[in-house]
């Protein structure tokens, strides 16, 4: 059934959909439109049937090309829009930030320069389910440590494997210069590695420790060492430049640990693979909470405040990610682009939003 959370609106209530050029948000949905096409999409718990879908994918499938007009009527011909509340009863606005895909230097073997590896997963981490969870494992667990006796129990976190939990197990795909590079690659669960014997190589999240996602930012300014405004990218990077020998204590407040695998690189303008299993489009594709929404979902984005390109930020994206930190109905974060410029973007990125669902027109909404 949907979810009471979504409210009927027309897309004459969307600011700067009229004005706005939809081509990113196709050529978005149309990669995601194969698994409508065959089934494959997962209906999340907000009720938006991924079956409702088929009619669109189809139609943007025999599509190979379209115009920013042609766009703006193959979403008004197939969807409806709905606002999203974050909540039952609430009259909040939505909450948005940014991610991106960092570039960096890397070596595919350790030098005195490069001593800071992203690993493959390890052979003893499996996932879990409700179905197989031991008793005493928490239910936010999505991955476990399998035991020599079969047993499951919590991995070992961030500050176990960086004192040498993984060491001598030949699971590392790369060595970085930058333990912080590092940690913000873990943040962002993907990057574009410029090796220095010349070649490149990308790297995509592939899975995790399992412990719960700590925002170090949010832990200095509960101590009083940063600002709220103050605690974006830059300004967390700044502080931790400033204070190298509480780097490391800091960065082992977030106990998650991501393990990476290599990833396409064929097309440089699109991002990596995200959790929908397409690649991401820059400033079309956003990470939403994957319990609650059908990935390939499009979503109406109204920020304001936001300005991208010294404009407001109205913009349509589709749901082709998750995050950790992105938990609710209202909740988003927007995919920028790869390397330094898309990070200084992202990294700005937090600000309130309206968030408007386009829900196929076949959907069948409750009866009141």
């Amino acid at each position: 059934m949907l979810s009471p959370l979504f409210t009927p609106r027309s897309f004459a209530d969307l600011t700067g959909w009229a004005s706005g050029d939809h081509k990113a948000a196709f050529d978005a949905f149309r990669r995601s439109a194969p698994a409508f096409a065959h089934g494959m999409a997962k209906t999340g718990s907000l009720g938006v049937d991924a079956a409702a879908f088929a009619a669109a994918a189809g139609a943007a499938l025999r599509t190979d090309r379209v115009l920013a007009p042609d766009a703006r009527g193959f979403f008004e011909h197939f969807f409806t829009p709905a606002f999203i509340l974050p909540r039952p009863g609430s009259h909040d606005r939505g909450f948005v930030t940014g991610y991106y895909e960092p570039e960096v230097e890397a070596s595919l073997h350790p030098t005195d320069r490069f001593r800071y590896p992203l690993y493959r997963p390890p052979a003893d981490l499996v996932k879990v389910s409700d179905d197989d969870r031991p008793p005493g494992l928490d239910a936010s667990f999505r991955f476990a440590r399998r035991l020599p006796d079969g047993r499951l129990s919590p991995y070992p976190d961030r500050a176990a494997i960086e004192a040498g939990h993984l060491q001598g197990k030949g699971l590392e795909i790369a060595w970085l210069e930058d333990p912080v590079d590092a940690f913000f690659i873990h943040i962002q669960g993907s990057a574009r590695l410029h090796l220095i014997d010349g070649g490149h190589m990308r790297v995509g999240y592939a899975a995790k420790t399992g412990h719960p996602f700590t925002a170090i930012g949010r832990v200095l300014v509960d101590a009083g060492e940063l600002t709220l405004a103050e605690a974006d990218m830059a300004g967390i990077r700044g502080w931790l430049d400033a204070h190298p020998e509480r780097m490391r204590d800091l960065l082992n407040r977030n106990r998650s640990f991501i393990f990476f695998r290599e990833a396409p690189a064929d097309d440089p303008a699109l991002g990596p693979v995200g959790a929908a299993k397409v690649p991401l489009t820059p400033l079309a594709s956003i990470a939403v909470d994957r319990l609650l929404h059908t990935f390939g979902t499009p979503v109406f984005l109204s920020a304001p405040d936001l300005a991208i390109d010294d404009a407001p930020f109205h913009r349509l994206m589709v749901a082709q990610d998750t995050g950790s930190a992105i938990l609710g109905a209202a909740r988003a974060d927007l995919f920028v682009g790869s390397g330094a410029q898309a990070g200084a973007v992202a990294g700005t990125i937090r600000h309130a939003a309206d968030f408007y669902a386009l829900l196929p027109r076949d959907l069948a909404w409750p009866t009141p």
